[in-house]
């Protein structure tokens, strides 16, 4: 499996519109794109080659809401570019490496992602994306 980059930093919060302000009043980060996929809504504001990625749940039933109720509100997971997803997810699953699911989804900006299983990676949350050509 090869690196290509941290792709993003996500950030868990109660609002992106009061993060937004904060990200470019304080650090002069501007907005990229919105996107919403299921019950989250991300913000992605690009420093460099990387993302900060803004995530807030829209409901009970959101990953990013739980994890708020249950962690509170900050640093969510990182986010490595991959390639390949599909050879990642073999790579890993040789590896013994446990993995959230056994296949990968739809992720933002119409990438594919799999997320490692916190139990596999010291308890830090890390997604591997592979990022459509021409992203």
């Amino acid at each position: 499996m090869k690196i290509k980059r941290v792709e993003h930093i996500a950030i868990a919060v109660d609002s992106i519109r009061q993060s937004l302000e904060l990200m470019r009043d304080t650090f002069g980060l501007d907005l990229e794109y919105e996107e919403q996929i299921g019950q989250t809504k991300l913000a992605m504001l690009p420093v460099g080659q990387t993302y900060i990625e803004l995530l807030e749940g829209l409901g009970p039933e959101s990953g990013v809401t739980q994890w708020i109720k249950e962690n509170g509100t900050g640093l969510f997971h990182i986010c490595f570019e991959v390639d390949d997803i599909e050879g990642a997810i073999a790579e890993l699953k040789a590896k013994n490496v446990k993995l959230q699911s056994d296949t990968w989804k739809n992720g933002h900006a119409g990438s594919k992602i799999v997320f490692l299983d916190p139990s596999a990676t010291g308890n830090c949350v890390i997604e591997l994306a592979e990022l459509p050509e021409g992203h």
